[in-house]
């Protein structure tokens, strides 16, 4: 199949999100319509599209249901979306609109960069929002070294060397007094994180903006 367009892979996305609150309906070209600003007509001709690349099922003058094909494909981007936020909100501490960037950043990741970021974010089930983030055929790889993971992701029984600290001034102060700095070494145990012998208290939205990575 052909790469899909970024406003085909919206309709996809929001047909999705109309199929998770209500499984056995039928999307209406009038209700699609409506989400995405356009025409009636506008509508019924995108779900012929799709329909004619197997991702939908057309019902004339009703609407359209995914087809398995296109539940997977429209399950992807949903699950891109959920895995951006998480990465903007807890990782990069990004102060903007978090939806409207992840939504724009989600058209352009490669299934290699899907399946790192969801390794580094330790495998997540939710959403900042409580969400629930679709689940997908994958085979969950172990952790080895050399990877880049904030510390609250870090494996227990690894140690790693903090690389990047992504916090607002005042809580990177309040870390440096602790004396933990880039290039410091800690380590994951069953009750947390280590540093020079001692457990780092600190909350785990912090944890999630140092990363650090991982050695043998």
């Amino acid at each position: 199949m052909s790469e899909l367009s970024e406003f085909e892979e919206m309709y996809l996305k929001r047909i999705f999100e109309i199929y998770d609150s209500e499984p056995s309906t039928i999307v209406k070209t009038s209700q699609l319509a409506e989400i995405m600003s356009v025409s009636n007509a506008s509508s019924t001709e995108m779900i012929q599209r799709l329909s004619e690349r197997g991702l939908l099922t057309y019902v004339p003058y009703k609407g359209c249901r995914l087809t398995p094909v296109g539940f997977n494909t429209a399950a992807r981007i949903k699950r891109r979306e959920g895995l951006l936020q998480i990465l903007l909100t807890d990782v990069i501490g990004f102060d903007g609109d978090v939806d409207a960037a992840a939504c724009k950043m989600e058209h352009n990741m490669s299934i290699d960069l899907e399946e790192s970021i969801d390794r580094m974010l330790g495998y997540p089930e939710l959403t900042p929002k409580g969400k629930k983030i679709p689940s997908i055929k994958r085979s969950v790889k172990p952790i080895h070294d050399g990877l880049l993971l904030p510390i609250s992701f870090l494996p227990i029984g690894s140690s790693a060397i903090i690389e990047v600290i992504a916090l607002q001034p005042t809580d990177a102060k309040t870390l440096e007094l602790s004396g933990i700095r880039i290039g410091s070494r800690i380590e994951a145990h069953e009750e947390g994180v280590y540093f020079d012998g001692q457990l780092i208290a600190m909350s785990e939205s912090i944890m999630n903006r140092i990363l650090s990575r991982t050695e043998a």
